[in-house]
């Protein structure tokens, strides 16, 4: 039998890393295999040797997180304690080595959840990752952050954006105007993305250059895309034909983000989502990461969060 006690600042810093929540706490006793005492400014574990081994580090990486300026939630909490004892609680410490600011140009941004974090560490680490999850969660925009930074750093030559241009049932084929007019609508989130980071006057010089490329999934077959950082957003409305086109175009010098939402897909029944069957085929292939948000990483209005799980209530029962 062993007991360790970790000090802390003061007993506010300390709250936060259970969300204040005694429920919390119980519940990490009882599945770690220990008696978790607080007192003001720290914390005490005692039980068997390796389960307060444990629960140390399930706290140490709780800490790290918090020094780092995430605010913890009951979600992020569970991961944690999951991760630490069935998972590989040293993936997590290495996320927290190091606060990961991003800066493009004035804009400084920062990973607001534990997972946009992780995120952000799994495309650093691979060539293609795969942003699964509901809208508000940052994916989309994380990885233009990225790009942008890598493109403004001189370490790829060009951004490429794209999206799959059938949406709701409407081919552009059918939209009045001349391609700017009829892809424009299907952009927006791309450029309102790029004006937030780098000024609308710049993004549109750096367009005008061809450094970076905004154009429709259809215009991606038969070319190989070398020294570039490409994204696909709105990846649930490719069809598996166009996902497969669009994956091997990976050149020399490249990275692949893929984002999507497989709530949301827009095709008709009778077709099957490219990012669905991605998701399917592609796991456990060295250098591809499928990474998957949730609403507990919603960083819009509150609101947009308990929607997404009122409807995710609401499909569950459904089944």
């Amino acid at each position: 039998m062993g007991t360790e006690r970790i000090q802390f600042q003061n007993s506010r810093h300390l709250d936060q890393l259970y969300v204040s929540s005694e429920a919390n706490l119980r519940q990490a006793e009882q599945a770690l295999g220990v008696s978790i005492v607080t007192r003001d400014e720290w914390i005490q574990f005692e039980g068997p040797d390796a389960n307060v081994k444990k629960a140390s580090e399930f706290f140490e990486i709780l800490n790290a997180a918090r020094i780092q300026g995430i605010q913890i939630k009951r979600s992020d909490f569970m991961h944690i304690l999951d991760t630490t004892l069935h998972g590989d609680p040293v993936e997590l410490r290495q996320v927290f080595e190091e606060p990961l600011i991003i800066q493009v140009r004035r804009k400084t941004i920062v990973p607001k959840t534990i997972n946009q974090k992780r995120y952000l560490k799994f495309i650093e680490k691979n060539e293609i990752v795969f942003g699964i999850g509901p809208a508000g969660t940052g994916k989309t925009y994380l990885a233009m952050a990225v790009a942008l930074r890598a493109l403004l750093a001189g370490s790829v030559e060009k951004v490429i954006l794209t999206r799959p241009a059938v949406e709701a049932g409407e081919a552009l084929g059918y939209l009045p105007g001349d391609l700017q007019e009829k892809i424009l609508p299907y952009l927006r989130p791309l450029y309102d993305a790029m004006y937030d980071m780098l000024g609308k006057e710049e993004t549109l010089k750096i367009i005008e250059k061809g450094a970076i490329e905004i154009a429709p999934l259809a215009y991606m077959r038969g070319r190989t895309l070398s020294n570039a950082f490409i994204i696909l957003d709105e990846a649930q409305n490719t069809t598996t034909e166009q996902m497969m086109m669009f994956l091997t175009r990976l050149g020399d010098n490249a990275r692949m983000i893929i984002t999507g939402d497989i709530t949301q897909i827009d095709l008709p029944r009778s077709r099957r989502s490219g990012l669905r069957q991605a998701t399917e085929v592609l796991g456990g292939i060295p250098g591809i990461k499928l990474f998957y948000l949730d609403e507990s990483d919603v960083v819009r209005n509150p609101l947009v969060q308990k929607i997404i799980e009122a409807y995710s209530r609401h499909a569950n029962l459904a089944d």
